[in-house]
């Protein structure tokens, strides 16, 4: 696990980038959440917490990031960005991600991201990871199974 802190720039330019999310998801018109989520109260603090998650990624691996990015697009170079706010959560793929697209788990809050590791999608998609007894069924991959990121 790799621990990666924001500075209040960083964090700045995030919550713009994930308000900037969150407003074009309400500007059209019958945009929902993909993969069975529910719009819910804490929209706004879901998108900006993620684009922080990504930022933390891009910082780490010194990639360049976009910022808001496009719906449904890559999240960072080449690379795509998972996050819950559960600390022993795990990485979730879903069926209809691409097997070639590698999936980073990052967990924390408020400009202070862990890293857990990562995994292809096609890596992922194993029997024993699956979930259907949830409201959301997908992949359920458990952070001891993810492949160990070095500092850079």
């Amino acid at each position: 696990m790799v621990e990666v802190r924001l500075t209040p720039a960083e964090m700045l330019l995030g919550a713009q980038a994930g308000a900037m999310r969150q407003i074009e998801n309400l500007k059209t018109n019958g945009s929902k959440p993909t993969h069975g989520l529910e719009n819910n109260a804490k929209d706004w603090q879901i998108h900006i917490e993620g684009v922080l998650k990504e930022q933390a990624v891009a910082k780490h691996l010194n990639r360049y990031w976009s910022g808001k990015g496009e719906r449904g697009g890559i999240d960072v170079h080449d690379v795509d960005v998972r996050s819950t706010e559960r600390r022993n959560g795990c990485l979730i793929i879903h069926k209809s991600d691409p097997d070639d697209r590698f999936f980073y788990l990052v967990t924390g809050i408020n400009g202070v991201y862990q890293i857990h590791g990562g995994m292809y999608a096609r890596d992922a998609k194993r029997e024993e990871f699956w979930r259907a007894d949830l409201a959301r069924p997908a992949f359920f991959v458990p952070q001891k199974s993810l492949m160990v990121m070095s500092a850079n």
